[in-house]
C-alpha cells in the first residue's frame, strides 16, 4: 500500500504559461472501488497509480460499499477508497486523467478487477468524470464527461437529485472536507495571479 505524502513541496510547482486564466486550478482526486479484503488487487493498482502519478498526498479509509449491484462484474463485496495527489492541476487535465484510468483497469484483467474513477475538488465543488452522458453531465474532450457530483455550500456539501446515493449519504464527507483544506492551503499559499501546475 503507498504511504501518503504528508507535505506539499512549493518547490514542485510550477506556472504553467500555456493554460488559460480561466481554467480553474484543482486538486486532484481518484474515487476507487476494489473487492473487500483483496490486499493482492489493492496493492497492485496501487503500485500501478504510483507509476502513473506518483505518491498519493492523501488515502482515505475502507468504506464499505453497500448502495448498489452495479459493479457485481467487479466483486459481490466491495470497499470504497479515496486517494489525492500533492499540488494544483488545471481541471482541463480531467479527460486525460480519466481516459488514463480507464486503461489501467483494462490492465487488471479481462475483467476488470477494480473501479477507478478520478476526480477534482476546489472551494465550490466535487466533479467526478465519466464516459457516460446523461442529461446533467457536460461533454469535455476525448469522449469524457464532467459531473457536479457535490457542491459546497454554507458550510457543508450538497448533493442534487442525481448525485450517486454513496456521495449523497454524506459518509465520505469529513475526507473531503479535508482534500478542499489541503486545496484551501495551497491556493492561498501561493497566491494566485496566474496558474500554476505540479509536475505529474
Amino acid at each position: 500500500m503507498p504511504k501518503p505524502q504528508n507535505d506539499t513541496n512549493i518547490t514542485d510547482i510550477k506556472i504553467c504559461k500555456d493554460e488559460h486564466p480561466r481554467n480553474p486550478l484543482v486538486k486532484r482526486i481518484l474515487a476507487l472501488l476494489v473487492p473487500r479484503g483483496d490486499k493482492k488487487i489493492f496493492e497492485s493498482v496501487s503500485d500501478m497509480l504510483e507509476e502513473l502519478w506518483g505518491k498519493p498526498e492523501r488515502i482515505s479509509r475502507f468504506y464499505p460499499f453497500v448502495w448498489t449491484n452495479y459493479y457485481e462484474d467487479i466483486s459481490h463485496e466491495l470497499d470504497r477508497c479515496f486517494f489525492s495527489y500533492p499540488g494544483l492541476y488545471p481541471f482541463s487535465k480531467l479527460p486525460d486523467w480519466k481516459n488514463a484510468t480507464c486503461a489501467l483497469e483494462k490492465r487488471t484483467g479481462e475483467s476488470r478487477k477494480v473501479n477507478l474513477d478520478p476526480g477534482t475538488i476546489d472551494g465550490a465543488r466535487l466533479v467526478l468524470a465519466s464516459t457516460k452522458g446523461q442529461a446533467h453531465r457536460i461533454y469535455l474532450h476525448d469522449g469524457i464527461f464532467a459531473e457536479v457530483t457535490l457542491c459546497r455550500r454554507k458550510g457543508r456539501w450538497e448533493n442534487f437529485f442525481y448525485t450517486f446515493p454513496d456521495f449523497k449519504s454524506g459518509v465520505y464527507d469529513v475526507w473531503l472536507e479535508s482534500v478542499r483544506e489541503d486545496w484551501k492551503k495551497l491556493h492561498n499559499q501561493l497566491n494566485i495571479t496566474c496558474h500554476y501546475v505540479s509536475e505529474n
